[in-house]
This record gives structure tokens, sequence and C-alpha cells, in this order.
């Protein structure tokens, strides 16, 4: 039940975010988006590496060798791509804030469709 609940706040959370990116004229309006989209693709694969068992899942870290593996640790593949994800995210969205200000000196608008009527 919880994983479907994660699946259903991840889908919302996507199509907001391309919503946004798509029908936005306005170009922070659109970098709000884009990682509205991003957190939602991080919760979809946090979600994929959730097992639900009886048993709590515990972190991959070996401290005696007589526990069966399979069944007691959590899959931290999804986590690192996760957190490897994210770090990426936020760059981008660094350099996309940085390069809106750039515009937003140099032609003093942020609307995408002012931008394009610009164009000569």
């Amino acid at each position: 039940m919880i994983k479907m609940i994660s699946y259903t706040i991840s889908f919302i959370l996507m199509t907001l975010g391309i919503y946004t990116v798509l029908a936005k004229e306005n170009l922070i309006k659109k970098i709000i988006g884009l990682t509205i989209f991003t957190n939602g693709i991080h919760l979809f694969l946090i979600a994929l590496g959730y097992f639900q068992t009886t048993q709590t899942k515990i972190a991959p870290i070996l401290t005696t060798l007589n526990t069966p593996i399979a069944e007691t640790f959590a899959n931290p593949l999804p986590q690192a791509l996760v957190l490897t994800s994210i770090v990426i995210d936020l760059s981008i969205t660094a350099l996309a804030a940085a390069l809106i200000i750039q515009i937003h000196k140099k032609f003093k608008t942020v609307s995408a469709k002012k931008l394009n009527r610009l164009k000569g």
C-alpha cells in the first residue's frame, strides 16, 4: 500500500513539473517545474528500492557473516542513484538560475515569449 502511494505521488509530481515547464512562460517558474519533476523522479526511484516485508530492512553493513544477506538488507543502489541525481539537479538549477540572472540583466525580462520575440 505504501508503495502505491509513493508511485502515485511521484506520478503527480512528475506531471505537475512537466506541466509547469511546458505551460508557463516565466523562466523562473520553468526552473521550479523542472525541480518538481526531478523530485518526482527521485521519489519514484526511492520507492523502487523499497521492499515491503515483515522484517525491517537495514543498511547493507556486515557485522556478522551468519545473517542471510538477501533477506535483511535494503537495496542501496536506488539510494546512491538518487543522491547522485540530487547533486546533478542542484548544479543544473544553479546554472539555470545564473543564466536567468544574466538574461534579466541584458533583456530586462524573464518571459520566454518576450525573449522569443527579441530574435533578430
